[in-house]
């Protein structure tokens, strides 16, 4: 059987139900999966008159309806009094839709009601006036479902990359990198990538320096010498395949050639930059460490284009296949 999946709406006035009706129009979300859409039932179909789709939201309650390529099951999660906000403005409304439909689909798959769920984009200004004291979805998702320890993987083309600190100002990064923080995202990247199903001989895991040319022997910064290699030893000793720290400015340049299964980036733009510029279109944001899967798109809510008919699915459609793959990987 094909994995049951739950897509949140993400925020209404953003791309997020756009992009949605056109995964539903794609035989690659088929052949994936059998999909359940979560949020607001006058969004979706709002998105469909907007897309041109003719395809139907049923409701569902305790049993998912039959999904079928003209109609596919939709869990409604509130707040119901909300009125459909506008496109491209972000907003307390909108924010509020998307974090209901995000806590509906935790609970789906807590619940396993589903295998696995799938995110469309929120708005970090929208959730932030709706109230929520997380910075984005990643830190929530990990504080709903009671995640012990979180890492953000994203894969796209060649690459695969874990992030040692995430949405945190860039003057900030040093005091995070700690020998426990690395050892733990070290280790859940190891847990990935045997999860995305890569032949044990084809894992290796490189990490990244913080510094230019990682450190120059203490030159240019002593991180690296300091907490990272420390830890990339002890990590090597107990049999992990790993290795490091690389300077960042060639390290993914290996990885790409595929002598490296993943990388493990020490703050954000170091390690986005790269996938994005390889992968703009068809990356996808892995949430590591929970007890639930989670596949997301690897872009923002696009609000400027929100509502014209020009957002691409297809990151949305990759991230589909990867939370599909991992699903299957996960049953026994």
């Amino acid at each position: 059987m094909k994995p049951i999946l739950a897509v949140t709406m993400g925020d209404p006035a953003g791309i997020g139900p756009e992009i949605i009706v056109k995964a539903l129009a794609s035989p690659r979300l088929w052949r994936a999966c059998r999909p359940v859409v979560v949020g607001r039932l006058p969004v979706m179909q709002a998105a469909a008159r907007a897309s041109g789709s003719s395809i139907e939201f049923q409701p569902a309650g305790a049993a998912f309806p039959t999904a079928t390529r003209s109609r596919c099951p939709l869990v409604e999660t509130g707040p119901e009094r909300d009125r459909i906000p506008p496109f491209g403005r972000a907003g307390a409304v909108g924010g509020r839709a998307a974090i209901a439909a995000i806590t509906g689909a935790i609970r789906l798959a807590l619940d396993r009601r589903v295998d696995a769920i799938v995110t469309a984009p929120i708005s970090k200004e929208a959730i932030r006036a709706a109230g929520s004291p997380f910075p984005g979805h990643t830190e929530m998702l990990a504080a709903l479902t009671g995640a012990k320890r979180h890492a953000m993987m994203l894969v796209g083309g060649p690459l695969r990359v874990s992030l040692a600190t995430i949405h945190v100002p860039l003057a900030q990064v040093p005091s995070l990198i700690t020998a426990r923080g690395v050892r733990e995202v070290v280790e859940l990247t190891w847990d990935a990538v045997r999860r995305l199903g890569l032949r044990l001989a084809d894992s290796k895991i490189a990490v990244c320096g913080l510094n230019p040319h990682a450190g120059e022997a203490g030159i240019m910064g002593d991180e690296e010498r300091r907490v990272i290699a420390p830890v990339v030893r002890a990590l090597a000793k107990k049999g992990l395949p790993v290795s490091g720290p690389y300077p960042a400015d060639t390290i993914f340049f290996r990885a790409a050639r595929g002598e490296f299964a993943a990388v493990v980036a020490m703050y954000h733009d170091q390690g986005l930059g790269p996938l994005k510029t390889l992968a703009f279109d068809t990356g996808v944001n892995l949430t590591l460490g929970l007890p639930i899967i989670r596949t997301s798109v690897d872009h923002g809510t696009a609000f400027d284009i929100a509502g014209k008919g020009l957002a691409s699915a297809e990151s949305l459609l990759a991230a589909v296949e990867l939370a599909a793959t991992m699903a299957r990987n996960r049953r026994p």
